[in-house]
């Protein structure tokens, strides 16, 4: 008995691998329900519960994401109205995606999302799909699709679930972000001087000390006050579909990118952006009253005093928290305002450090060229995203980075005092800081310049525009030159020669077709391959080779990863280009098929109707598994010549994946 037992753990511990490797993973589950707010009126509820250790991508994801986000779509019957947009009910998660060098946005745990609707009558119905996208540490799975109609005869209207809390990290860093530019705005010419004259203000009677410091209280918390109430009402009146509209639509970031650069003009001292005088008049005579409400006005003053160089700042961060999230620009306001109130405060509690200040002067007319300069640099984002969403073919990525270069050298040659403006005092001698800050900028500077050749500038992917945009990308020159030399060297020998030469090596690569999609689709490093399966497998027949799958997926961060990691190594390389037929098929493409290529699946018994489902549907119709990157070795029997792989970053293994393939061909043929 105990034989048979351990021969059956023996079983179970030899069938593992494939068990693992043979399977359909479904980390997501959908629910929907429904909630009745009044007679016709009703909240749609999706609730996507996620297994740990995957993520589900947001309905928005950041420029440069690979990742494909969350969509919702409806077929309703005629008189259903939709009102507003679909909503999060569940904080959305951001962090850095190392491999885009982008910040992405994803749910953990639990996903909500709720879509308002009016009905006309109660035979209406709602049919809604929603296509989505999930990740964990190691693999990705295709887009998938769930659906589910909603009915509103004789249904008892059931309770939204909760939202459920998570991390809060995102906003943290805002809030850090925020403070940071309210640390910024107290070092500008129309801030710093303020100081010592608002404390004086408070302090100017020495009768009553107690009083003066709790009125200067009362004028921190008003200026924490009124930055938040300005945030408040951007966020209830805008709403977070409205910022989604203001970060993605074209027109928007056309007006940011102006707004930025008019900001820049401002600061480089072109004109003041000022208040009416009459506004700032009427604050200052209620200042003069005293009490809670002169140290309010007195607060409200200084705001409208300042206006001019707080605006940019203030500004800029109103329109990078319009990401969707409600609370972002009510926390922007809220870090800006507290780092912005803190010195007046502090220094109206200990009036005597007052003296150990640095003095105002023609350092502070600098902080807000350098901030001009950063303005100018930040507003070509805006641009871009327009640019690359209606290929307008404007801002391509070398451009962006020449411009980049331009405007931190000129910012350089400012802080040498080599360049003046306006409003600047001269430069007599270096102060170390100013040299640390020349210094720093000028490294900035140089560590740029490989990228107008196509270096990856890893530390500013998420603010460049895609290397596929580059003009002039010097790795691809050399590929293509050596393709080139190659095929001239080969024209020199007699075509009898070559000929036989290519059928005794059975590497012959002219008898194969043009690949398919190849207008749209390409291979990592210069390799050629197939995005056809059938195309693909006639090709490796023709040239007797066997067969290396990759699927993959324009959203796969850990297809890019392997890419970048392992398909990196030379030794790869060459197997794959000397020994293997390629065929990379993308499993979340969007192009259509020809009509009579659509087939109904018989594994859903849904219709494939793109490249995408079309693939996705063979992976797991003949692999029983969903997940990429997922690499098979086959032979022209179709046939598995090894064990296929997934995600692993370690390149021996692969080189020796890879050769086992070969061998176990070999030994077949």
């Amino acid at each position: 008995m105990r034989r048979k037992i351990g021969k059956l753990l023996l079983l179970a511990l030899f069938l593992l691998p494939t068990t693992i490797y043979a399977q359909v993973l479904e980390p997501v589950k959908w629910s929907f329900s429904k909630k009745q707010l009044e007679e016709n009126k009703y909240e749609l509820i999706f609730k996507a519960e996620i297994e740990e250790t995957w993520h589900l991508y947001d309905m928005w994801l950041p420029e440069g994401n690979i990742s494909l986000p969350t969509v919702f779509s409806f077929q309703t019957s005629e008189g259903v109205e939709l009102i507003d947009s679909v909503k999060r009910q569940s904080e959305v998660l951001e962090e850095m995606d190392e491999l885009a060098g982008v910040m992405t946005r994803y749910y953990a745990n639990e996903a909500i999302f709720s879509q308002i609707i009016e009905i006309n009558k109660p035979d209406d119905s709602v049919k809604v799909s929603v296509e989505f996208m999930v990740c964990d540490d190691e693999q990705c799975l295709p887009p998938t699709e769930e659906t589910h109609e909603y009915t509103f005869q004789a249904d008892e209207a059931q309770e939204a679930p909760a939202a459920t809390g998570s991390d809060k990290s995102s906003l943290i860093g805002f809030f850090l972000l925020a403070f940071a530019g309210g640390l910024l705005a107290i070092l500008t010419p129309c801030v710093f001087p303020m100081i010592p004259m608002t404390v004086s203000f408070f302090m100017h009677s020495g009768e009553n000390k107690a009083r003066a410091k709790f009125q200067a209280s009362i004028f921190g918390f008003s200026i924490i006050a009124i930055y938040t109430i300005v945030g408040t009402i951007v966020a209830v009146t805008l709403g977070p579909s409205f910022a989604n509209w203001l970060s993605t639509h074209w027109v928007p970031n056309i007006l940011f990118f102006i707004i930025f650069w008019f900001f820049a003009a401002s600061f480089f001292g072109m004109f003041e952006l000022t208040l009416p005088s009459w506004m700032v008049n009427k604050s200052d005579k209620k200042a003069d009253q005293g009490g809670v409400g002169g140290a309010f006005f007195m607060a409200l003053t200084l705001v409208l005093v300042s206006f001019s160089c707080t605006a940019p700042i203030v500004g800029t961060i109103l329109v990078e928290s319009a990401g969707g999230q409600i609370l972002k620009p009510i926390i922007g306001m809220l870090g800006f305002a507290l780092a912005f109130a803190l010195p007046f405060s502090f220094f109206a509690f200990f009036p005597r450090l007052l003296s150990n200040m640095p003095k105002s002067g023609g350092w502070l007319n600098s902080v807000k060229v350098v901030l001009g300069f950063l303005e100018l640099a930040l507003g070509l984002k805006f641009l871009s995203v327009a640019d690359m969403t209606y290929h307008w073919g404007l801002l391509d990525r070398d451009i962006y980075i020449a411009l980049w270069i331009v405007i931190f050298t000129l910012m350089g040659f400012y802080l040498l005092g080599k360049i003046r403006f306006a409003n600047d005092s001269e430069v007599k001698h270096l102060s170390v800081p100013r040299l640390l800050l020349v210094i720093a900028t000028f490294t900035f500077v140089v560590y740029m310049i490989p990228g107008l050749w196509g270096a990856p500038l890893k530390g500013l992917s998420g603010y460049l525009p895609p290397m596929k945009t580059h003009d002039f990308n010097i790795q691809k020159v050399v590929r293509d030159n050596v393709k080139l030399y190659s095929g001239s060297a080969q024209n020199n020998n007699s075509e009898n020669k070559t000929a036989n030469m290519f059928q005794m090596s059975g590497k012959s690569s002219e008898q194969c077709e043009k690949p398919k999609y190849s207008d749209f689709l390409e291979l990592p490093h210069g390799l050629e391959g197939y995005f056809d399966y059938e195309q693909g497998l006639a090709c490796a027949k023709a040239q007797n080779k066997p067969v290396f799958i990759d699927f993959t997926g324009h959203g796969c961060v850990n297809c890019r990863e392997m890419e970048a990691n392992v398909w990196a190594d030379p030794r790869v390389q060459k197997i794959l280009r000397d020994e293997y037929v390629i065929i990379a098929l993308y499993v979340d493409d969007k192009k259509k098929l020809p009509e009579e290529d659509w087939y109904t699946s018989e594994y859903d018994d849904k219709l494939k109707n793109t490249i995408g489902k079309k693939y996705a549907d063979f992976q797991i119709s003949r692999f029983n598994v969903n997940a990429q990157p997922y690499y098979v070795l086959l032979d022209h029997n179709e046939e598995m010549l090894t064990e296929p792989r997934a995600y692993n970053l370690d390149v021996e293994a692969f080189i020796e994946f890879l050769k086992t393939g070969i061998k176990n061909f070999k030994s077949r043929d």
